[in-house]
């Protein structure tokens, strides 16, 4: 592949924007929210829908992944930290077990690379305790979000899986993003419901009216906010690293750059060497920590854990 970073638009000022009301205002019913969370997420779709923005979608995914695996863990009551789940994914040998936060993390990363047309995957991601369920749990989502709107979706169906098994919290946002979605019509699952969530919100959820409602659907507003800034962030970086892979030499560097125009976070002694993933190009172990660092120095990548050994390399953003 060669990057002609002149065929995406460079010009960061016209990527698609939240306008200053909807940051700024305040959601006093559920009107005025659906009205404001209709806005962003129009704006969301328009970033991750129109190519010509230059946004790595999976790269976007898998980071969202590992926001909402963090959430859920502190909704789950483990408190993981980003890094600690991080770390026991992509640190854990091959065939060893990666521990519940690195588990945790597969799951989300197995859930934005789901397809959506039929139960049949979902069902297998979420287990046989709640497989029959999926199936009436979606639809339940679905069919609220066409008269009520996209959010009220994602709370129809947040209520649905909560009311079955209140400990079922990422199986419930898993499905919220799913529904949001389908609904979007998008090919991809975005993990945004889980990011603003607390276990109060949640319990208030199944338990109260419309005021719990309207504080969810509030909390996951605010998330959509969030990932829009980090989608034009995600974006500009990306550019940034596109437009410096013509001068990395080194064999392989093409297909380096599109592994970390993908994945969050890369490590270089086995994703990199001895052959770069999902590739049969061979690159020494020194060669991919030269890369890496070469990419620091460049300004387009960052090392993630500050360790001296075992690192993990990502897209600066």
């Amino acid at each position: 592949m060669t990057y002609q970073s002149t065929a995406i638009t460079n010009d960061f000022l016209t990527l698609p924007k939240l306008p200053g009301w909807v940051t700024t205002g305040r959601a006093e019913t559920l009107d005025t929210l659906a009205f404001r969370s209709g806005t962003a997420l129009a704006v969301l779709d328009q970033l991750v829908s129109d190519p010509r923005h230059g946004v790595p979608r999976k790269l976007l995914a898998n980071r969202l992944a590992l926001t909402a695996a963090t959430a859920t863990s502190k909704l789950e009551g483990r408190l993981a930290r980003e890094s600690d789940i991080r770390d026991s994914y992509h640190l854990a040998p091959p065939g060893e077990a990666r521990g519940p936060d690195g588990d945790l993390l597969a799951f989300w990363r197995d859930a934005v690379r789901l397809r959506l047309r039929g139960p049949g995957e979902i069902a297998d991601l979420v287990g046989p305790d709640f497989a029959r369920e999926v199936g009436v749990w979606l639809d339940t989502g679905q069919e609220r979000a066409l008269t009520h709107g996209p959010l009220a979706g994602c709370i129809a169906v947040l209520r649905a899986v909560l009311g079955a098994e209140d400990r079922a919290e990422r199986v419930a946002c898993m499905l919220s993003d799913v529904v949001l979605a389908r609904t979007l019509n998008w090919k991809i699952v975005l993990p945004v419901s889980a990011h603003r969530l607390t276990k109060t919100t949640l319990r208030d959820l199944t338990e109260r009216g419309q005021g719990a409602e309207l504080a969810v659907q509030a909390r996951i507003l605010e998330s959509i906010e969030g990932v829009i800034g980090l989608v034009r962030d995600l974006a500009r970086s990306a550019e940034a690293l596109r437009s410096v892979a013509p001068k990395l030499r080194a064999k392989g560097s093409v297909a380096a750059v599109d592994l970390f125009l993908t994945e969050d976070a890369v490590a270089p002694t086995s994703m990199l060497s001895p052959r770069i993933q999902g590739t049969s190009i061979p690159m020494t172990d020194r060669a991919a920590r030269r890369f890496c660092d070469r990419l620091v120095e460049l300004g387009v990548a960052r090392e993630l854990t500050g360790r001296p050994t075992f690192r993990l390399y990502g897209i600066a953003a």
